[in-house]
């Protein structure tokens, strides 16, 4: 259907603009509960009912939550003055190019918002250190499906951030150190891929391009990085994702750090006066933590998203 600026709005018009969940989207699909990418969990506008006159205080309310969509994904609107009770409620400008505007922003994850908390949800640390495999699996749980969705669809981010307690091998603290505060840093799993702060040691396994709406109950590897370090090249820390259904259904996101030493390493016995570790196989206690960096309520929404618990799932090593 063609709208044109100055036309006269019919209620099937106004209805289109509101509640569409075909392209042209409307307001309630990608502002809504909406489904898939689309949606945020905000309060729907009510349609008008067949034949009836479009008020100018629905229209305004069509406008008001544009504004606050706009406000949240920084999209520039048309620029747009309230109506009042008398007026000819007619089509303004640019309304269905700022609808799409904003389901375009919502369906890839509000990338340019900048409205969100940072807060840690737990952390697992080995109780030991180990000789070959440390596995660490923690989980973040939402209060529903639909919250899970509108928390990444508002550009919220699950933060992996990994590192290893140092002081037990000087050479294998630090190719563990190099594997994950160096080149991991942050993880940041978005809606649509991940993103690493850090950089350096061999790129094994490159999974960014997989983000919350890219995943299954299986695990999808995220990041695998190999050690650079001389006599170390088989270390390695592996970064995973899976969740508990599938997207729409899913209410917990399970993150999984493998770390391996698989190299056969020589023990030096004390008195040990070649300069070298007492117990060079140890490699040091993993640690995994996430944070949500979720979308709060200063810039538009109208309630802060977040994740509502978190848990150890796994944490063993070998």
């Amino acid at each position: 259907m063609a709208y044109s600026a100055g036309d006269t709005i019919l209620d099937d018009e106004y209805n289109t603009f509101v509640n569409s969940s075909s392209s042209p989207y409307g307001y309630n699909h990608f502002a809504g509960t909406g489904s898939g990418v689309y949606g945020l969990g905000q309060t729907h506008i009510a349609t008008t009912s067949a034949g009836a006159t479009v008020q100018a205080s629905q229209w305004n309310t069509l406008f008001t939550g544009i504004d606050n969509i706009a406000n949240h994904t920084n999209d520039t609107m048309t620029s747009r003055a309230s109506v009042s009770a008398g007026d000819t409620i007619a089509i303004k400008a640019a309304v269905e190019a700022d609808l799409a505007t904003l389901a375009a922003s919502v369906a890839g994850g509000s990338t340019n918002a900048t409205a969100f908390d940072t807060t840690a949800v737990g952390s697992s640390t080995n109780s030991g250190t180990w000789n070959s495999t440390s596995t660490i699996e923690r989980s973040v749980t939402f209060a529903s499906a639909d919250a899970m969705r509108h928390f990444f669809n508002a550009g919220g981010v699950i933060r992996i951030d990994p590192s290893c307690v140092t002081g037990i091998d000087g050479s294998k603290d630090d190719v563990f150190n190099d594997l994950t505060v160096t080149a991991t840093g942050n993880l940041d799993l978005k809606a649509h891929s991940t993103t690493r702060s850090g950089s350096g040691e061999s790129l094994t396994t490159n999974g960014l391009s997989n983000g919350f709406h890219d995943l299954g109950t299986s695990y999808t590897v995220l990041l695998k990085l190999t050690s650079d370090n001389s006599g170390y090249t088989s270390n390695t820390v592996e970064y995973s994702a899976k969740l508990n259904a599938a997207v729409g259904s899913a209410t917990i996101l399970t993150i999984k750090m493998v770390s391996t030493d698989p190299a056969d390493d020589t023990t030096y016995t004390s008195p040990n006066t070649s300069g070298v570790p007492a117990n060079p196989n140890e490699a040091p206690r993993m640690t995994l933590a996430l944070i949500e960096v979720s979308p709060n309520d200063t810039q538009g929404l109208s309630a802060d998203i977040k994740t509502s618990s978190n848990a150890e799932v796994s944490n063993s090593t070998s």
